[in-house]
């Protein structure tokens, strides 16, 4: 087997982003940081999380002619603004024991979503946006609610009416629906190779567990239900357990879209 070759040094992405390196076309095995990586269209994609320190990273391809070759990609920093929200049901900031016993209930039933490997599409591209409307919170923010500071904000929050439809940006499987605490009424939709996505705050559900849902298709209305300042739709993209920004994801996949 040969040694390790070096393909790429110069890309770079910034925290909360992804990365989509070209691939060999003879590659066979993709791995990152021990793991099989998502390769799709050509391109092996890494999810970065928005705390990740800045810094080189390695991706390892293994060749149908069985060498073993390296990508090298740099991780840079990005500055995060500070979000000063008031939530005026204090039990959201400050949930009683019950509640955290709740919370973290519902919190296991959203990552066990978050860490599907399914099958990854043939039909994932192009993503399309679940709602047009006006871009309330960015991802990344780092949160302070009442004055305390919370978590990072970990999605997008997109502003609309209640009752404005919510629809599916690619196909894929329904596979969590349920009205939690912090979350609302909320969707999480396993569209294979480790993207998952969730839809939070909805008023309504239109879809069930195990639904197989097309690109388009309703999937609930936007809502003020959970932990809201008033009614829109707080949409995540999961990239293989790292939260992405979802602007970023949509450019990145809807890039590889355009040069299929």
């Amino acid at each position: 087997m040969s040694a390790a070759i070096l393909l790429a040094t110069a890309t770079t992405v910034t925290v909360g982003g992804i990365a989509a390196l070209p691939l060999p076309a003879d590659s066979v095995s993709v791995e990152y940081q021990g793991d099989a990586a998502l390769v799709l269209a050509g391109h092996v994609l890494i999810g970065i999380d928005a705390d990740a320190e800045p810094g080189k990273r390695e991706v390892r391809i293994r060749t149908g002619a069985g060498a073993e070759q390296t990508i090298d990609f740099v991780v840079v920093d990005r500055e995060f603004p500070e979000e000063r929200l008031t939530i005026t049901n204090r039990r959201h900031v400050n949930p009683e024991p019950a509640d955290l016993e709740r919370y973290a209930r519902e919190r296991r039933i959203q990552l066990d979503a978050y860490a599907l490997r399914t099958a990854l599409r043939d039909d994932l591209l192009p993503f399309a946006m679940p709602l047009e409307g006006r871009i309330s919170s960015e991802f990344g923010y780092r949160r302070v609610l009442n004055g305390q500071p919370r978590a990072r904000h970990s999605g997008l929050d997109i502003a609309a009416n209640t009752g404005t439809p919510v629809v599916v940006p690619a196909p894929g499987t329904v596979a969590v629906t349920g009205d939690f605490f912090f979350n609302g009424k909320t969707v999480q939709i396993d569209h294979g190779g480790g993207l998952v996505t969730m839809y939070c705050h909805l008023s309504r559900i239109d879809v069930r567990e195990g639904d197989q849902v097309r690109r388009g298709q309703l999937l609930g209305a936007v809502g003020a239900t959970g932990r809201v300042t008033g009614p829109h739709l707080h949409w995540t993209v999961s990239l293989r357990g790292v939260r992405v920004d979802p602007k970023a994801a949509m450019a990145t996949l809807n890039g590889l879209a355009g040069g299929e």
